[in-house]
């Protein structure tokens, strides 16, 4: 389907759904204009990394630079990713963020949106989403899911490099944030830490 048949398509049912009753097929509408701009292909990737946590709460790691006491973390990122969109799930574990006591690790588990600029080789990409942040894991990893988790957006970047169809090396730096929201899941726990990282993509 041309661009023009889909616009005008849309636009009169549009129009018919303005009138009362139809909220129902509009919602059709709009979910058959979002999946029409779905790529019909795409690649799925698994990148595990390598990090460490600075700013906000990271005990003895101020910025980037300034940073005393590394703490390190690591995790994996998988995913599938169009030409231009993807989604990302992305895991990472933090031994001792705080301080070295038994219940002082956090663990983060984020669904996000990726947007990509492809360019060859060289691909520059944004990602941002909502997940669990445990700010106070334990370092126990039979134990690290028996308490309840925070709320918690990410939102961040990064730059991949492939050096081949199907294998590349990744940078990447983002934000995390437990936004403190107390319900019957959450544990209103609050966070706020930057993660920079580097790790391996496969792509498949």
């Amino acid at each position: 389907m041309s661009d023009q048949t889909l616009r005008s398509t849309v636009e009169l049912e549009l129009a018919r759904l303005a009138r009362p009753g139809r909220l129902a097929r509009l919602g059709g509408v709009l979910a058959a204009l979002a999946l029409s701009v779905v790529p019909a292909h795409a690649d799925g990737f698994v990148t595990p990394f390598l990090g460490y946590n600075f700013g906000g709460d990271s005990v003895n790691c101020d910025s980037l630079t300034a940073c005393h006491e590394k703490h390190t973390n690591f995790g994996m990122s998988i995913g599938t990713a169009g030409r231009v969109g993807g989604i990302e799930e992305d895991f990472s574990f933090a031994k001792n963020f705080y301080d070295t006591s038994t219940d002082n690790s956090v663990l983060t588990i984020m669904t996000n949106v990726r947007l990509s600029l492809p360019l060859g080789p060289i691909q520059p990409y944004i990602v941002g989403g909502i997940g669990l942040i445990k700010p106070h894991a334990s370092n126990n990893p039979f134990q690290v899911f028996t308490s309840k988790s925070a709320f918690g957006t990410d939102m961040g970047g990064g730059l991949t490099i492939m050096f081949g169809q199907g294998f590349g090396v990744r940078g990447d730096l983002r934000r995390f944030n437990a936004q403190g929201l107390t319900l019957l899941v959450f544990s209103g726990a609050k966070a706020d830490f930057w993660r920079a990282s580097i790790g391996l993509t496969f792509k498949y």
